[in-house]
């Protein structure tokens, strides 16, 4: 026998930064909340991509970790009891007429009143090292969620974009080795954060690319061939390879929404071309649109208040600021 459907008045596809504070918005707004998200822990791209990494632009922040502000969001909703379901893909939006019903990859469904999607860049896969096919958990990883992990390591990171130089900085006071390896002489990363890996002495390969991993069970080095024809062996016991990712909607295709390079397109709203569904957070698109995390949380609460208008008409679009609820 199937399971009965879980029922909520508002279903947030995607628990990172934007769906987190929906979810917060959302039970100050009276609305029962489901956070639905294909990742295995809350705060989406953050907590799987930097929770080391310090981030400066959110509002009342001079800086916050990517961890501390993911637990921070956690806390804040958990005040209105929001259930998640986690590590389970939305696939499927059908239209019961006064709710819709969303199919998980498992089996289950979500009826909801209304649907807000905060799902960041879509679903979103590495980019493989080409040398390092089979090493993959067993020395080479794409992300690192615990720096601590890597104490005394020699680390190699693979890579000439943002998260790279990133990883080297969070990395360098921690491993006793950290080498970058990039394949051209430019990098995408930021010029500031670039001048501070050098500044700190960390080896920088151009011109280069990893030809072959080596280890027993484990990574215990690997080679680099170099556009000047020499090859180099180094100690690395962890391989980070840093060469970023290709995203895409995945099911969120065949929701009948209006989509515009990869995003979906809003008015000024939130509210996509379906009724009772809206979008926030970099998913969405509209003329102008900043993709920021401030960004995302002011959009998740012009979201969360519109949809409590559409759900009950009587309903006032704002309800007051938080302070004055003591």
């Amino acid at each position: 026998m199937a399971e009965a459907p879980v029922e909520c008045d508002l279903l947030i596809v995607g628990a990172g930064p934007t769906g987190l504070f929906a979810a917060y918005y959302a039970g100050f707004r009276g609305l029962s909340t489901v956070l639905v998200d294909s990742l295995p822990e809350a705060g989406g791209q953050v907590t799987a991509m930097y929770p080391e990494k310090m981030i400066f632009d959110v509002a009342g922040f001079p800086a916050v970790r990517g961890r501390d502000l993911v637990a921070d969001l956690v806390a804040q909703a958990a005040q209105y009891h929001p259930t998640y379901l986690l590590g389970r893909q939305a696939r499927t939006l059908v239209d019961e007429g006064t709710a819709y019903d969303v199919g998980l990859a498992d089996g289950a469904v979500v009826r909801a009143r209304s649907v807000l999607i905060t799902a960041g860049m879509g679903e979103f896969r590495p980019r493989p090292l080409p040398a390092g096919d089979g090493w993959l958990g067993r020395g080479v990883v794409h992300f690192v969620p615990e720096l601590a992990k890597h104490a005394g390591q020699d680390v190699v990171i693979v890579g000439g974009g943002d998260s790279a130089f990133d990883w080297a900085l969070s990395l360098h006071p921690v491993a006793r080795s950290v080498t970058l390896v990039h394949r051209r002489a430019a990098f995408r990363a930021h010029h500031g954060t670039v001048e501070k890996v050098r500044s700190l002495g960390v080896p920088i390969v151009t011109d280069a690319q990893v030809t072959a991993v080596r280890g027993d069970d484990v990574v215990a080095e690997i080679e680099i061939a170099v556009k000047d024809g020499t090859r180099r062996v180094l100690p690395a016991q962890t391989v980070v390879a840093a060469l970023g990712f290709t995203a895409d909607l995945g099911p969120l295709d065949s929701w009948g929404l209006e989509l515009h390079r990869r995003a979906v397109v809003v008015d000024s709203t939130m509210r996509t071309k379906r009724e009772r569904v809206y979008a926030a957070g970099d998913v969405a698109t509209y003329p102008g649109k900043v993709k920021l995390i401030a960004t995302g949380f002011g959009e998740a609460a012009t979201a969360v208040n519109n949809a409590a208008v559409e759900l009950d008409p009587s309903a006032h679009l704002f309800p007051g600021h938080s302070s004055d609820a003591g």
